[in-house]
Formats: C-alpha cells, structure tokens, sequence
C-alpha cells in the first residue's frame, strides 16, 4: 500500500472544517479517480450520507477504504448549506477517519448539479 501522509502547514493557518491542508503519497501506487456522487435522498444530511455511502461502495470495490482517500471535491448548490456540510463532516468525519487525519477536501458553490434534485456531488481520489 502507497503510504500517504496527510498533514497541515502552520504557515497556513488552522483549516476551516474537517479537512487538511494537503496529501502528500509515496510509492508505486494504483490511483482511483472516483465520478462525483450524488444521492436522490430527501434532505440535505440524507443526500450527504448517500454520497458518502456511494464513496465507500466505490472504494470497497477496488479493496480500499477511507483510509485510502487523497483528496475529495465537493459541490454544494446552495451557500446557506456550508454550515450543514460542516456540521455533518463534524459528526460524521470522526467515524470515517478515526486517526483525525482528514482528507483535503476543495468545497465549491455552484448554480446546479446535473439534476435539480441533487444538493452535493463529491468526488474522491484515492491510492491504493
């Protein structure tokens, strides 16, 4: 296994969420780019969670984990939601990564996601 070291860099302050400043992999690794997720569930915390379980699907399929993730992207619709993100990766992220070494994460506010109904779209890079 690739061995990635997740880390922050004091000269840039303390991260705003549940998220590290940059992954920094070594060795002859297998990379896995896995599409952005999305969830048909009703609510915002319902579709985060069905997202997040697409993810781990995806990552239980090539042999991995969330031990495993590089880097995730995230796409919000709508700003009033950040709170939301940031409270469900506050009660959730512990479970998912319980060394407190947390992925880099890019959150983005966009206008639409490919079907009105979706809220957040995730995408993930991974090694293996």
């Amino acid at each position: 296994m690739a061995e990635i070291r997740i880390q922050n860099i004091d000269a840039l302050g303390k991260p705003l969420g549940q998220y590290s400043h940059l992954s920094r992999v070594k060795g002859a690794t297998e990379t896995l780019y896995i599409a952005g997720m999305v969830s048909a569930a009703e609510g915002f915390d319902a579709q985060c969670s069905g997202a997040f379980a697409q993810i781990e699907t995806a990552l239980k399929a090539c042999g991995a984990g969330w031990g495993n993730v590089a880097q995730f992207t995230t796409y919000l619709v709508h700003s009033q939601d950040i709170a939301k993100f940031m409270a469900w990766r506050q009660r959730e992220f512990p479970r998912m990564f319980p060394d407190g070494r947390y992925p880099p994460n890019t959150l983005l506010v966009i206008d639409r996601l490919v079907q009105e109904q979706f809220l957040i779209e995730v995408q993930t890079i991974a090694v293996l």
